[in-house]
This record gives C-alpha cells, structure tokens and sequence, in this order.
C-alpha cells in the first residue's frame, strides 16, 4: 500500500477515535445523573425479571420431567386405560 494513502487514514481514525471517546464521556455522565427513583425502580425491574427467569426455569424443568414421565408409560395406558 501507498504510504501516501495510510497518511490519509490516520486523521480520519483519529477523528473517529476522539467521536467515540466522546460518546463515552456522555453516555457515562448521563448515568451519573440519573434520577434516584428512577435507577430504584429500574433495579427493581431488574430484579422482576430476574425472579421471573427463575421461576420459569423451573416450571420448565417440571414439564421436561413431566414429559419424560408420560414417555415411559405405556402406550396403552395412555389412550383411555382401555
């Protein structure tokens, strides 16, 4: 490659760089800011979702053991005990 076409590179990368940098900066000192009730309120959801993930791991673990239960049962016994 041209070194002349790298050197038109580096400002645009550096530019790119500073933009990003900045975002950064942003991002993290809107999160200083952040309202208190809003950040409890945001933790509690997260904690809602996180016992509802639990809670349905759960009740998928009983379905599978349910559905591993009627798979060994006999087929007869499954249609009406006939």
């Amino acid at each position: 490659m041209d070194p002349g076409v790298v050197g038109v590179f580096i400002p645009i990368a550096a530019i790119l760089a500073w933009a990003a940098i900045k975002i950064t900066r942003i991002k993290a000192e809107s999160r200083q800011g952040a309202d208190p009730d809003t950040v409890n309120r945001l933790q509690a959801l997260e904690n809602e979702v996180g016992a509802l993930r639990q809670e349905m791991g759960e009740a998928q673990e009983r379905l599978d053991f349910a559905e591993r239960l009627l798979a060994q049962r006999p087929q007869d016994r499954l249609e009406g005990g006939r």
